[in-house]
């Protein structure tokens, strides 16, 4: 069972998944949506990004966090490349996806680059035997024994990888597998937004596009998390909270933020004291 706070739920009314939820109303009581549901709705969220102005960093950002509740991951993250083909994180539903994606580029090991180089999907579910001898022991070390990751394809070409990290040992059920899989090649569509974009010059504008708004958005999470003496979590939270409920987009926020060009009418809910917030706590 998984019951999110108010302000990492998710469009169209899905607050908590499982089959019991015991923190949305003081009583037990037996969650609507299914699986299926949930991963039929976000698959419709991101359709929506074909016809809609939308953030990339944003929408991928609800890939690794839905990949979470629908995979049973610990935790997931999303990469992708350069113009040179170097691997960037660019979304992660914690610090500590984004963190265990920065070792495997900085070692440049691990099975988020296995797929990336070959373009097929990596299962390994026993980080006892890790073909990675610098990635596995790390892993170990951070709590989890199991690493899956899935290529974004256009085409022939990798664009990146979709990558889930569990705490608990064993491989991925065919369905499992299966649904990760779309789930790549959907978050690969809304990075590219433009189904003409197979000319290189198109694709690698598009591309350096998200990687220029993750820039922007660490820097703004930095800033705040130091200004307000909160995690990179809390800021980053505190961030897409302020910009969805303000019909706002996440890099434009962030890009103001960097720049010290927002007003103090907007700053002081995002710089409020880390013991009066409660909607990070609050639960749903």
């Amino acid at each position: 069972m998984t019951c999110l706070p108010a302000d990492r739920c998710f469009p169209g009314g899905f607050h908590c998944y499982g089959e019991l939820s015991d923190g949305c109303g003081g009583e037990q009581e037996l969650v609507l949506a299914t699986r299926e549901e949930l991963l039929a709705e976000t698959f419709l969220l991101l359709a929506d990004t074909l016809v809609e102005d939308f953030d990339p960093i944003e929408v991928l950002t609800v890939v690794a966090e839905r990949c979470v509740v629908l995979l049973g991951a610990t935790a997931s993250g999303i990469m992708i490349a350069d113009a040179h083909g170097v691997l960037h994180v660019v979304a992660e539903s914690s610090e500590q996806a984004r963190l265990v994606g920065l070792f495997q580029i900085q070692n440049e090991e691990g099975p988020c680059l296995d797929s990336f180089r070959t373009g097929q999907p990596v299962i390994h579910g026993d980080l006892g035997a890790s073909p990675w001898p610098r990635f596995g022991p790390i892993a170990i070390d951070a709590g989890l024994r199991a690493v899956h990751a899935f290529p974004m394809r256009l085409r022939a070409e990798v664009v990146g990888t979709l990558n889930l990290f569990m705490t608990l040992g064993g491989g991925l059920s065919d369905v499992d597998v299966a649904a990760a899989q779309a789930l790549a090649h959907a978050a690969t569509i809304t990075v590219l937004q433009d189904q003409s974009a197979h000319r290189s010059h198109q694709l690698t504008s598009q591309l350096q596009g998200a990687l220029n708004s993750r820039v922007t958005i660490e820097q703004a999470k930095g800033a705040l998390a130091e200004r307000a003496k909160i995690s990179p979590d809390e800021a980053f939270t505190r961030l897409r909270t302020y910009a969805r409920d303000n019909h706002l987009k996440l890099t434009a926020l962030a890009a103001a933020l960097v720049a010290r060009s927002l007003p103090a009418a907007v700053m002081s809910p995002l710089t409020r004291a880390a013991a009066s917030s409660t909607a990070s706590n609050q639960v749903v």
